[in-house]
This record gives C-alpha cells, sequence and structure tokens, in this order.
C-alpha cells in the first residue's frame, strides 16, 4: 500500500498512509486539539437541531390555538344549550339550528380562506381568524334573544371555518418531514382540548342562574383568540408562500430556523421552487386554480378523493353529533339530572383528549393508514355496540354503563386514527399551487357533513330512535374502512414534493401505494 502524495509530493513527508477508500483524503500531522473540535461540531449540530424542533414545536401551538375554538364551541354548546332552551324558550327545531348552524356557515370562511391565504398570506389570515370569532363570541355572549344569538354564531363559524382550514396547511408547510405528521395533527388535538374546556366550563357554571350560566360559558371562549394575537409576534410566514410570492431570501430565512442544516434548507428552498412553479410558470400560468380543481386530472382526482372523502368520512360517522349531543344520548340511557349528565361528558371529553395524545407519539413511527384501519374498525363496533345497547338495555343500569363505555369508546378510537390523520392528509396531499383552495374545499366537505349530522340528529332520532341513528353511523363508519384501504395512500416519512410525485406516477395502483424508495428515485430523475 503506497503513500498517498508521494508522486506529487516527493517522499510523502508532512503526511501519513491512508488506507485506499477511506473516507478521510488526507490526515496532517502534529495536529492540536482535533478531538475538541469534534465534540464542539457536534455539539453545535446538536443545539442546532433542539432549536429548530423547538421553534417549529412552538410555532405549531400557537397556530393550533384557533382550534380550541372549535373544540370548545362544540364541548360547551353540548351543555350550554341545555340553558339556552330553557332561558329563552326556543323549540326542538331552533336547538337543530343553533347547533348545526355554525358548522355549515363555517364552510364560508373555510371557502374565503384558500383565496386569502393566497393574498394575505397564511399568518395573516390565522389573524383574521381570531379576530372574527372573538366577534362572533362577544355578541353570543350579551344576546338578548334567538335572533341575535344566532347573528354571533354565523359570525363565530366564519372565523373557525377560516382558522380550522388554514392550520393544518400552515404547519404542513412550515414543519419538516420526519416530523409533519405529529407536528400537523396539533390542530385536532387542541380541537380535543377545547371540548374537554367546553364540558369543565359546562360542570363549573351550571350552578348559576340559568340566564348568567349559558352567557359566561359562551363568552369563556373569547380567551384563547387574544392568545393568537401575542403568537402573531412569534411565528413566521410559510417559506412556501413567501416562495409563491417570489420572496425568496424571506423564505431561506424561515427555512434556517425550521431545518437542521443549511444544506437541507437549500434542498428544501429547491423542491419548494420547483413544486411553485418558479422553472416552469408557463405551464400552470393557463390554467386557473379552481379549473383545475374543478376539471382535474387523473392525480389531482386522486388526490382531492384521498384528501376531501377523508374529511367528509371524518364527520358523518357521528363524532359531532356524539360530541354535541352526548347529554341526549346519557339521557335516553337513563341518567337524569343535568349534573350527572355534564359529569359524564367530562369523561367523554377526558378520553378524547388523552387518546389524541397517544396519537401524536404512533402518527410518524407506525404511519397513517395502520392507525386508519384502527380507528375506523374500532369506531364501527363502538357505534354498533352503543346502537345495540339503547336498543336493549336502555334506562338499565348496566345500560348506563355499556352506553358511557361505548361512547367513550368511539372518541378513544376516533382520536387515535381518523381525527388527526383527516387534517394530516388533507393539508399533505395537495401540490403546492392548489394546497390552499383544495384544502379549503376539504375544509368545506367536513363542515357541510358535520353541519348537517348536528341539524338532523335531534330529528332523525325521534324518527329512527336515538339506537336507530347510531346504527346507520356504524354502517357509515364501515365504509370507511373500505374508502381507507381503496383511496388513502401512506405518507409517513415523505415530504410534500415527493407526496405529489405519489399520484403524479402513472403506473401506480389504485391503492395509491408506492415504496419510500420509488419516491426517491422519481426526486433523483426529476
Amino acid at each position: 500500500m503506497g503513500l498517498v502524495g508521494d508522486e506529487e509530493n516527493g517522499n510523502g513527508e508532512g503526511l501519513v498512509e491512508i488506507p485506499i477508500g477511506s473516507k478521510n483524503k488526507y490526515k496532517r500531522m502534529n495536529t492540536d486539539g482535533t478531538e475538541e473540535d469534534v465534540v464542539f461540531s457536534n455539539e453545535s449540530i446538536s443545539i442546532r437541531k433542539n432549536t429548530t424542533r423547538n421553534f417549529v414545536f412552538v410555532c405549531a401551538i400557537f397556530v393550533s390555538l384557533n382550534s380550541v375554538l372549535l373544540g370548545y364551541d362544540v364541548g360547551v354548546m353540548s351543555g350550554a344549550i341545555l340553558f339556552i332552551q330553557e332561558d329563552l324558550k326556543i323549540t326542538e327545531v331552533q336547538e337543530e339550528v343553533l347547533v348545526g348552524i355554525l358548522s355549515i356557515i363555517s364552510l364560508l370562511g373555510s371557502l374565503a380562506g384558500g383565496k386569502t391565504s393566497d393574498a394575505i398570506g397564511r399568518k395573516w389570515t390565522i389573524a383574521f381568524a381570531a379576530i372574527v370569532f372573538q366577534t362572533g363570541a362577544a355578541v353570543m355572549t350579551l344576546a338578548p334573544n334567538f335572533r341575535v344569538l344566532i347573528v354571533g354564531r354565523i359570525l363565530a363559524g366564519v372565523g373557525i371555518g377560516f382558522g380550522v382550514m388554514i392550520a393544518p396547511v400552515y404547519i404542513a408547510e412550515i414543519s419538516p418531514a420526519v416530523a409533519r405528521g405529529s407536528l400537523t395533527s396539533f390542530p385536532e388535538i387542541f380541537i380535543n382540548l377545547g371540548i374537554l374546556l367546553g364540558y369543565v366550563s359546562n360542570y363549573a357554571f351550571s350552578g348559576l342562574p340559568t340566564h348568567i350560566s349559558w352567557r359566561i360559558m359562551l363568552g369563556v371562549g373569547i380567551l384563547p383568540s387574544v392568545f393568537i394575537g401575542f403568537a402573531l409576534f412569534v411565528i413566521p410566514e410559510s417559506p412556501r408562500w413567501l416562495v409563491m410570492q417570489n420572496r425568496i431570501e424571506e423564505a431561506r430565512a424561515v427555512l434556517l430556523k425550521t431545518n437542521e442544516s443549511e444544506r437541507e434548507v437549500e434542498e428544501r428552498l429547491a423542491e419548494i421552487q420547483v413544486a411553485a412553479g418558479m422553472f416552469n410558470a408557463e405551464k400552470y400560468e393557463a390554467k386557473s386554480v379552481w379549473r383545475e380543481i374543478l376539471k382535474p386530472s387523473p392525480p389531482v382526482r386522486r388526490m382531492l378523493i384521498a384528501g376531501c372523502g377523508i374529511q367528509c368520512f371524518q364527520q358523518i360517522t357521528g363524532i359531532d353529533a356524539t360530541v354535541y349531543y352526548s347529554p341526549t344520548i346519557f339521557k335516553d340511557a337513563g341518567i337524569k339530572g343535568n349534573t350527572q349528565l355534564l359529569a359524564a361528558t367530562v369523561a367523554v371529553g377526558f378520553t378524547k383528549t388523552l387518546f389524541i395524545l397517544i396519537a401524536i407519539f404512533l402518527i410518524d413511527k407506525v404511519g397513517r393508514k395502520p392507525l386508519l384501519y384502527i380507528s375506523t374498525i374500532g369506531m364501527t363496533t363502538c357505534l354498533f355496540c352503543l346502537s345495540l345497547t339503547l336498543a336493549v338495555l336502555g334506562k338499565e343500569k348496566m345500560g348506563i354503563g355499556l352506553a358511557i363505555l361505548a361512547v367513550c369508546g368511539n372518541v378513544a378510537f376516533f382520536s387515535v386514527g381518523i381525527g388527526p390523520i383527516c387534517w394530516v392528509l388533507s393539508s399533505e396531499v395537495f401540490p403546492l399551487r392548489l394546497r390552499a383552495q383544495a384544502s379549503a374545499l376539504g375544509a368545506v366537505g367536513s363542515r357541510v357533513s358535520s353541519g348537517l349530522i348536528a341539524m338532523s340528529f335531534l330529528s332523525v332520532s325521534r324518527a329512527i330512535t336515538v339506537a336507530g341513528t347510531f346504527f346507520v353511523f356504524s354502517i357509515l363508519s364501515a365504509l370507511s374502512v373500505a374508502f381507507v384501504y381503496t383511496c388513502v395512500p401512506e405518507t409517513k416519512g415523505k415530504s410534500l414534493e415527493q407526496i405529489e410525485l405519489v399520484f403524479q406516477n402513472e403506473g401506480e395502483a389504485r391503492g395509491c401505494k408506492m415504496e419510500m424508495g420509488d419516491a426517491e428515485r422519481l426526486v433523483q430523475r426529476e
């Protein structure tokens, strides 16, 4: 084995013999502090990793505060409606309208949210959502009659529509691929936290006079949106939106805060530029975003089916009906008294929140599809058992326990899978040029489904009983298992740009299955 540098440097003085194939090209003699330099370098890398992770984590938390508003409204209204009905003397139909109109109206915010976020940016759309919701919550709190209450509910719905659409989009665009699943599920975690807070608020203020209790319950919902104002001083604009605006240096500055190395920053920036169409803008200028959505190509059609379909299945399986009307369900099972009913709903909220935390640790390790299978199959079982319990053991002591167990099981399986993964998938399967608008469309499907279920639950239950209604939900939940199998791809570990290539692969099977290695080869080929 020869000495490296013999021919070019005489006898090779000052160099040591290096085996061929060594990773080092050369090694200097008499070098001082080599080990200390390596240790210092490793410490610097470790510090940078922790800094970027903490920064993205904080951003995800702040952005998800908007989701607390939706969760709190869902949770608090389930109890507040008991006191509103008594105070304002509203009918059963008015009760259904009051509960369900928020979800229906929120589609206006979701539809406008896509265009708004493309125009003014993701960050300021989040701020706008909080302001609109605050206004609506204040109107509801001070409402002297049903009509004014509905006006406040409409404003709150528009604000929530903006919030639920933009939060997962922002988090998906700012997160590194390795942690995107966990971080993008934060909005669902905060929805569950909001629901739990709403249930606790119901229980805490239920002892106050009727005309005061429901106003305080609704008024407390203003507080989370106040913290969003402070968040605007911390969170940056989405780097992908900045690239779309040709603000490349600003995008690079944000990526430096959210990625662990400068090399990774440049790779991500190049991918985003390609995805944004900056190198082939002519290809997309002639075709508007909505035209591409309404007349989609086969890859875009598969994206829309997966992203929007999962949103609809999340709601038509009856989760909002379970949460909004849990006191009604437990009353049908045999529980009496408002305090006891509200105490039982707190158990539901606690279960829902606990299991969403479990999902956080599993979503990027186990993957999306395995959790979706566990979730949808578990929900189907629990919904069927709840239907059977209410039909056979209604009003009996054993039936009450089984009903509570079935409801808690349903929300647990929902929270561990389709609840958070719905938002993860709908924010990552669409290409950058369509992401805001297509995500808005998916959110519209979710809100419309939620509103229709909430506004019809009491009427349908009266027609076919509560047990019959949940039997229908169990059938719809069974269909969601088949939907996951046929239409939902596994996106764990892939960058947003690689996910786009999954759908663009013309030779891909209808089941949308593709290994990570295939995606990497496609990226290299590009």
